[in-house]
This record gives structure tokens, sequence and C-alpha cells, in this order.
């Protein structure tokens, strides 16, 4: 069994000018892929199995990403199932010079663990031990159906 606490993954990526659009701002493709990437991570620590994408439910895009600001990523598991593992995922727009950061996106992604033939493989059940996992799960349970 592996704790929620335990799935939390957060990354940043710099959104330089080749990830940007016409705005010179993040592309929506590019957030996504870090998004996807950062889940996989968060569903394959959980798992203890490699995973892959199999459904992405949402993808609210709410506000930006300027060029020269970071895309601050964070990834947990919220639910598992037989082979699935379901993540939310948050992306902040983050300045670096004054800390400063706001919810850009949010999504929820469903991962397959597969095993070395490329089958789909067993997780885990998840547990969730602390106050803080509860609310982690609360709000993704909550946010999901929206």
């Amino acid at each position: 069994m592996t704790d929620l606490l335990e799935t939390v993954i957060e990354n940043r990526e710099m959104v330089q000018p080749n990830h940007a659009n016409m705005l010179e701002t993040a592309h929506g493709g590019h957030v996504m892929k870090w998004m996807d990437e950062v889940g996989a991570m968060s569903a394959m620590r959980f798992s203890g199995e490699t995973c892959v994408t199999a459904r992405v439910d949402q993808m609210n895009f709410e506000r930006p990403i300027a060029v020269g600001d970071t895309a601050f990523i964070t990834a947990y598991v919220y639910e598992a199932g037989t082979s699935s593992v379901k993540v939310r995922l948050i992306a902040e727009r983050e300045d670096l010079r004054t800390r400063e950061r706001e919810q850009t996106t949010e999504s929820y992604f469903v991962y397959v663990a597969i095993d070395e033939d490329s089958s789909p493989t067993t997780v885990p059940e998840l547990t969730v031990s602390t106050e803080e996992g509860e609310q982690l799960r609360r709000a993704a349970l909550e946010n999901e159906a929206e």
C-alpha cells in the first residue's frame, strides 16, 4: 500500500520562447506535455510499475503562463482501480523573482500500470493516513466532477 502523500510530485519548467505561441505565452500543448510527464511520475511512484496515459478527463486552461515565468506543476494520486491510477494535476504560473504563484491549469489524468510485456498489471491499494492527504483527496474528487 502506498500513501497519497508519497505520490506527490512537483516540478518546474521554465517557459522559453520556443515553448510560446504567438501571444508569447506557453503553448497549451507544452503545458499538457509537462503535466503528463509529472502525472506519469506520480502514478509510477504510487504503483511501482511503468504507467502509460489512458485518458485525460478534462483540461481547464484558466490563464496563461508568460515567457520567462515557470510552470510549477503538482501531481498526486487520489484514486486507484485494479490497474488504473487517477492523478490530479495542477499547473501554476510562478514568478521566481517574487515567488508569486497563481493556478493556470487543472486536469485529471488516468494512467494504466503495465508490466514488461506492456500488459495491464495490478496496482496497490491507495491509503490516506493524514488530514492533509484526506484534504487533497477530497479536493480532487470534488473538482473532478465539475
